[in-house]
């Protein structure tokens, strides 16, 4: 479903990027509107798939997550078999945050966050002891210096 976006949707999807737990009247008065308009908006916005679940961020660290990985991943395999293995695998573990296939020498690359490296260590003997890989290298991410959900919303 397409659906033409215009400088209010911006406007209020960018508040809803901001603070999602935002009540629809502050959404209204923050982008010059009223509140009927604006959830008329959101709900057309959502039911055309802009707009996905909502969710709250945790802080990794406060609950003792402190290590994350970026983890570079090559295969020699490429069959349909192999790759939905390699894709359950993935979705199976929750310590991926995030997995891409890329273009390039790199076939893919996950990011996970464990507790420490013990923890990513059982993360990656269970990994490899499901699927074969021909190479993976991890790569310790020392600080996270910049992490955004925000999508640049500027025309």
């Amino acid at each position: 479903m397409s659906v033409r976006i215009d400088a209010l949707d911006r406007k209020i999807l960018a508040e809803l990027q901001r603070d999602a737990s935002q009540s629809l009247d502050v959404i209204a008065g923050n982008v010059g509107s009223s509140k009927t308009p604006v959830w008329n908006r959101i709900r057309k916005l959502r039911d055309a798939g802009v707009i996905g679940k909502q969710t709250v961020l945790l802080n990794p660290e406060a609950l003792g997550f402190e290590a994350c990985f970026f983890v570079l991943i090559r295969t020699s395999e490429h069959e349909a078999s192999w790759q939905a293995d390699f894709l359950r695998a993935l979705r199976d573990r929750p310590e991926v945050q995030e997995a891409h296939r890329l273009a390039g020498d790199i076939d893919y690359i996950l990011k996970v966050r464990v507790k420490n490296a013990r923890a990513y260590d059982a993360f990656y003997q269970a990994l490899i002891s499901e699927v074969r890989v021909h190479n993976v290298t991890a790569l310790l991410s020392m600080e996270e210096i910049k992490s955004t959900t925000d999508l640049p919303l500027e025309e």
